[in-house]
């Protein structure tokens, strides 16, 4: 008798929207939707999440008896992680490296975006109005990036690239960071935050994360500080975040991600002045798609091989280790 091939759950967004390139010869794959998980996983090996915003994982916890390997095609595993999950044998990876450079680029971009006061000159341009004006330069100006893996290392090597003076901010502080210099623990961030033009959200969310900028954090930064989240909404106070763009407290802000998305139409966010909002789309360049997919494919191999894979989760914690954070 032929050896079993091992079934692997795939759940997509949309019944179209499938990994592009996903092929092994000795592994079926059984696509679905949220909808037809409960399903699709019953007999299943491995589940590969393509729809990263699922949280459907809980509801059919009690399907899931057959899973060895969980891989979430996203850096971020918040959505995904629950007491069971994190109590069982079943090995989480993600899809660390992918979206480095690419969320490091649009930080940059947002801190050009602001210093060249970006905003003022669509404005303008919309009312074909011609009016000189000084803007900033970046070189020299100050950057604190929470949250220390590798997406805010390579934000920290770029924004240094570009002439700014970059610290970071993490789990335990350090002195000589080859990346940051410095780097303070992130409880004391209502302390060091007045220190940057520049507060960089970089961290994943945790316990310790949500609610991480509050209105204390909020009432220490600069009165012209620039606060830019492509990390997740629940990081930032929102309530605090609009009373102080409001009040004109601080001087702006970036943001990718929000408590609720997509963010409502009749949300205060969008009116509020000197903000920039985009649809979470920070890290999507073109190709990703693909890369996520031999992503995948490779740690696919790995397991079939019984290799180690790539990127394991540490469940208790929420995130990959390595590096400080």
């Amino acid at each position: 008798m032929p050896p079993v091939r091992p079934v692997v759950a795939v759940v997509c967004a949309q019944s179209n929207d499938r990994p592009p390139g996903l092929s092994a010869p000795d592994v079926d794959f059984r696509f679905c939707t949220a909808d037809g998980l409960a399903e699709a996983v019953r007999g299943a090996r491995a589940l590969l999440l393509w729809d990263f915003f699922s949280t459907v994982v809980r509801d059919i916890w009690s399907d899931t008896i057959d899973l060895e390997w969980i891989h979430i095609a996203a850096a971020g595993v918040d959505t995904l992680l629950f007491d069971e999950l994190r109590e069982s044998d079943i090995v989480v990876t993600n899809a660390r490296g992918v979206f480095d450079r690419p969320l490091a680029e649009y930080v940059l971009g947002a801190v050009i975006a602001h210093a060249k006061d970006s905003r003022t000159s669509f404005d303008l341009q919309r009312r074909r109005e011609w009016r000189h004006r000084e803007t900033r330069s970046v070189t020299g100006a100050t950057a604190l990036v929470v949250g220390t893996g590798g997406i805010g290392r390579e934000i920290a090597r770029l924004l240094r690239a570009a002439g700014l003076v970059v610290r970071g901010a993490g789990r335990r502080p350090v002195s000589d960071d080859p990346d940051f210099g410095t780097v303070i623990d992130s409880s004391d961030l209502a302390a060091e935050v007045g220190w940057c033009d520049h507060l960089i959200l970089a961290a994943p969310l945790t316990a310790a994360t949500r609610g991480l900028v509050d209105a204390q954090v909020l009432a220490a930064m600069k009165s012209d500080a620039h606060l830019v989240n492509i990390a997740r909404g629940p990081i930032v106070d929102e309530g605090a975040l609009l009373e102080a763009l409001s009040q004109r407290r601080i001087g702006g802000a970036t943001l990718d991600v929000f408590d609720t998305e997509p963010l409502p139409p009749d949300h205060p966010l969008w009116d509020a002045p000197n903000v920039t909002i985009t649809a979470h789309m920070s890290a999507d360049v073109v190709g990703w798609r693909d890369t996520l997919a031999a992503q995948f494919v490779e740690n696919l191999r790995r397991w079939m091989s019984g290799d180690p894979l790539h990127n394991v989760v540490d469940k208790r914690l929420g995130y990959v280790p390595g590096g400080v954070r």
